[in-house]
């Protein structure tokens, strides 16, 4: 089972399968501060230890997982500078076009759609070259990474493909937009406008989508979930610590640790699949309904821990502990990368679609 040192500071989260690797991942956590959020500073060091931090599938995805979630536990506004720079990663490797990538440059991952003017990618003959035009919402970190991979609609709007971009191309210019969330504050998220933008093509049309390391990144997020509720975990273990806890408490304590303990094991039990997958091929609808899994459980126990810590804790620390109500905040919006009954309801049509009985229990 995972664990959370609450004891110590920085926390330090060992999912299952990563257990001999404690000193790196704690090594980690060490280089991330507390207090408030310089988002400066996390994206530098989300550029330094990029490379350091293991791909999944290629056996160490539970160390991986483990990084993610020791980030969160500390503060999700690193996290989330993270994780997309690592998904950007793992996406260039799986295309085998990693060397588009300097070694000192940080990436954002853009694929939401929506709007009246969707980014669509054609061949300039001319130019010899993509080029991008068009809105694309929803874009993490836009103004303040070097890169991002994005996608964008081909083939006269019929599919999608994705395509490496330059944020610092004259063409490329953020949409002005109010960022009032009070959840994630210091990582503002708007569209971008594309006008004749040079684009690297990655991977075949249709593959950003059907790839296995689509659904290998969607669980990452939720280990950035899982790591965040664990922290919330040890505010309520302190708390009761703290002061004799009554029947209510410590109900809501062995009921937040029920949860988050099967979250993690199913994450643990994940990462070895998403490795035996990486060894030797994997089915994609498998996948899929894998990580359609553990999110729908990690994003469950997160969100119960969130009204657990809410009812158990009372006001008090929301409105005079800065680091738990930054936490709270912040937790309530990434939980909201999840579509919630939505995403039930895909993973309850992709049971019917499937033309084999899945094991639960992934084995």
């Amino acid at each position: 089972m995972s664990s959370l040192v609450v004891e110590a500071c920085p926390a330090t989260v060992v999912l299952p399968g990563a257990e001999g690797c404690v000193d790196f991942v704690a090594s980690l956590a060490e280089e991330v501060p507390t207090g408030p959020a310089d988002l400066s500073a996390a994206v530098d060091w989300a550029r330094e230890v990029g490379r350091r931090v293991p791909r999944p599938g290629e056996g160490a995805t539970a160390v991986r997982w483990s990084v993610l979630a020791t980030v969160a536990a500390r503060d999700l506004t690193w996290a989330r500078v993270l994780e997309p720079h690592l998904d950007a990663l793992a996406i260039l490797g799986e295309a085998d076009e990693l060397h588009l990538s300097g070694r000192y440059e940080t990436w954002g991952v853009w694929a939401a759609e929506g709007g009246d003017a969707p980014l669509a990618a054609r061949w300039d003959e001319r130019s010899r070259s993509w080029l991008l035009d068009g809105v694309k919402p929803w874009c993490s970190l836009a103004a303040v990474v070097d890169r991002g991979l994005v996608t964008a609609w081909v083939d006269h709007g019929s599919a999608r493909r994705m395509f490496a971009v330059s944020t610092s191309h004259p063409g490329l210019s953020h949409v002005a937009q109010s960022w009032v969330s009070r959840g994630l504050a210091d990582l503002p998220t708007a569209s971008i406008r594309c006008r004749d933008v040079t684009a690297q093509p990655v991977g075949r049309t249709g593959w950003y989508l059907d790839r296995p390391g689509f659904a290998w990144g969607g669980i990452g997020v939720a280990a950035v979930w899982y790591g965040a509720a664990l922290a919330l975990l040890a505010r309520l273990q302190a708390a009761s610590r703290a002061r004799q806890p009554d029947q209510i408490a410590l109900m809501h304590l062995g009921a937040s640790d029920a949860a988050l303990t099967a979250a993690g094991a199913l994450l643990g039990a994940a990462a070895r699949e998403v490795d035996h997958e990486g060894r030797h091929g994997a089915d994609g609808s498998e996948s899929a309904i894998r990580a359609a899994r553990v999110r729908h459980v990690v994003h469950d126990a997160a969100e119960d821990v969130l009204d657990r810590c809410g009812h158990a804790l009372g006001p008090a620390p929301l409105t005079y502990d800065e680091e738990h109500a930054r936490r709270v905040a912040d937790l309530t919006v990434y939980l909201r990368q999840h579509h919630a009954e939505r995403d039930s309801a895909a993973l309850g049509r992709a049971l019917l679609e499937t033309p084999h009985t899945l094991d639960p229990g992934g084995r």
